[in-house]
């Protein structure tokens, strides 16, 4: 017998054992799903006759708010009816899918309550998470530009008084289902896979950019090396407006606009970061606490954002990372929809009597610096961390946060 014989036996073999491996399918439609499909119309149409508090409790926005997401997204899920089956309608779509991102649960569960099945509920929240993100995106987190860089650094210095800020970055790790053939990729410091949602954020609590997908084993500093943010960056391909003076800075000498991180990230001129804490000054603390009244705003935005929608908490039940990535880009376009449409609009704190119990050093030793077009990042920095230390940009309670008591050096 030749070889050629003996591969096509063994061919025809495995073919009959896959053919009895083969697991029949027992229904075309559940019996449950069947026997409630009457429920379908409550599911997806009635609790929008609720009390609109109970609307926001479960699907994470007001009636008016969905009313237009569905305006704006609803014709790009219009399916047409078959002689085997209707078509899920649009509306429900988006209730399902917004039922996912604001809980997190499992597929099954969704297909229960919403009497769909569970293969139709993961191909609705695939294909409406995609789409709501390409819809949204362009309105509600648009590339920034020199023209709305400039709004952003006024922000920053009226809320958290830091000048020519124009975003908060950082990183979030997403706990995630390993995916298929990744080995320990995904599997990150904190003992769980996860993928790393890497952010920028504006003064008032909005994503300004997203690049998700980054593997959990990496750190902040490798991710950020390898994203756009900082290929733009390098490349200076982010139009960041000119180098313009700070409010307060009596020599008027232009200072370039820079990003806030954390001290996971480079120093650069476009990249500001904390002083390393091994050898602080109370000068150098003052920077760091004021630098951290604008870093803290992505931390916050990462914080509201799961707060409303949980599946940003985790796990993320999909082995697809197309997907994942997907879901995770709808949720953080939702919240800039929804707290653009229902959310509290930050506001200067009164400081009035904290200025009462501020008490300034003395002795605090401020260096002659002078800075020009091609001064490096760490001459930018300390020269911002002597400019926090003049009578007009210092914090009336800056002494009292940063600088231990007692502590003069």
């Amino acid at each position: 017998m030749s070889n050629s014989d003996s591969d096509e036996e063994d061919l025809i073999d495995y073919y009959q054992y896959r053919k009895l491996r083969r697991i029949q399918r027992e229904h075309w439609v559940h019996p449950y799903i069947k026997e409630n499909a009457n429920l379908r119309l409550f599911v997806a149409a009635q609790e929008l006759s609720q009390t609109d508090r109970k609307f926001i409790a479960f699907y994470r926005m007001s009636k008016e708010t969905y009313q237009e997401l569905a305006r704006m997204v609803g014709p790009f899920l219009e399916k047409m009816n078959t002689n085997i089956r209707e078509c899920v309608l649009a509306g429900e779509r988006i209730l399902i899918t917004l039922r996912y991102l604001a809980t997190g649960g499992t597929f099954v569960a969704l297909s229960l309550y919403f009497a769909r099945g569970e293969s139709t509920v993961r191909k609705i929240i695939r294909e409406t998470t995609d789409i709501i993100w390409n819809i949204l995106k362009d309105i509600y987190m648009p590339v920034p530009t020199q023209d709305r860089f400039k709004p952003i650094a006024d922000r920053f210095e009226l809320l958290w008084n830091l000048p020519n800020c124009i975003g908060a970055l950082d990183g979030k790790h997403i706990r995630i289902e390993k995916f298929p053939h990744t080995g320990s990729e995904n599997f990150n410091y904190k003992h769980f896979h996860s993928t790393v949602l890497m952010a920028c954020c504006d003064a008032d609590g909005l994503f300004t950019i997203i690049e998700p997908g980054f593997t959990g084993r990496n750190s902040d500093a490798g991710i950020f090396k390898a994203c756009t943010m900082n290929y733009w960056m390098t490349r200076g391909s982010f139009n960041i407006p000119p180098p313009s003076s700070l409010r307060h800075d009596e020599s008027n000498t232009p200072f370039p606009y820079y990003f806030v991180g954390d001290a996971a990230f480079p120093l650069s001129r476009d990249l500001l970061r904390p002083y390393s804490s091994r050898s602080l000054d109370n000068t150098k603390r003052i920077f760091n606490y004021r630098l951290s009244r604008g870093r803290k705003s992505i931390e916050c935005v990462f914080g509201m954002a799961a707060e409303k929608f949980a599946v940003l908490n985790g796990p993320i039940r999909c082995r697809d990372p197309t997907t994942v990535n997907d879901i995770i880009k709808s949720a953080c376009i939702l919240h800039n929809f929804v707290r653009k449409r229902e959310g509290i609009e930050y506001r200067p704190h009164d400081t009035a009597q904290m200025n009462e119990t501020a008490e300034v050093p003395t002795n605090i030793r401020v260096r002659a610096i002078s800075i020009h077009k091609g001064s490096s990042a760490t001459t930018l920095r300390n020269y911002l961390a002597n400019y926090f230390l003049s009578p007009r940009a210092s914090l009336p309670w800056q002494w009292k946060f940063a600088v231990p008591e007692g502590n003069t050096e």
